[in-house]
């Protein structure tokens, strides 16, 4: 069942430590548009069915990769998406959104998008695996 978006939205904000919604509204979008370009399949649709509307159609149609993103150069990406934004600010931004993003996933479907994605992504969403 999909979390409502005020639900996701204060979590991002909570975890973010943003002082508006409209704060936390901006990192999830530019944080799941270029999270979907990374997820194929059913993996991108069960997390979609997890989120709320406005984000999982924002998952469901992201923005286009060439090829997948290292953790470092998804960082980056995500600093040049958002407006005044530094390699700093963009992981602490990538943090919140994915962390509630992981939380709303559960265990077994972040397992699955941590296999699609190249290695380093865990720590991004807060989840370090040892190898």
């Amino acid at each position: 069942m999909a979390i409502r978006r005020e639900s996701f939205l204060a979590q991002v904000q909570e975890r973010g430590e943003y002082p508006t919604p409209q704060e936390a509204e901006r990192a999830a979008r530019v944080v799941l548009a270029l999270l979907g370009a990374h997820l194929v399949g059913t993996v991108r649709a069960e997390l979609a069915a997890r989120l709320p509307e406005t984000y999982a159609l924002i998952l469901l149609n992201p923005l286009q990769a060439v090829e997948p993103l290292s953790p470092e150069r998804f960082v980056r990406a995500t600093a040049a998406w958002i407006e005044g934004a530094t390699e700093k600010t963009a992981l602490w931004d990538i943090g919140a959104v994915l962390s509630t993003m992981a939380a709303a996933a559960g265990d077994q479907l972040m397992a699955e998008i941590l296999l699609q994605l190249p290695p380093g992504y865990d720590l991004l969403f807060g989840h370090p695996h040892s190898t």
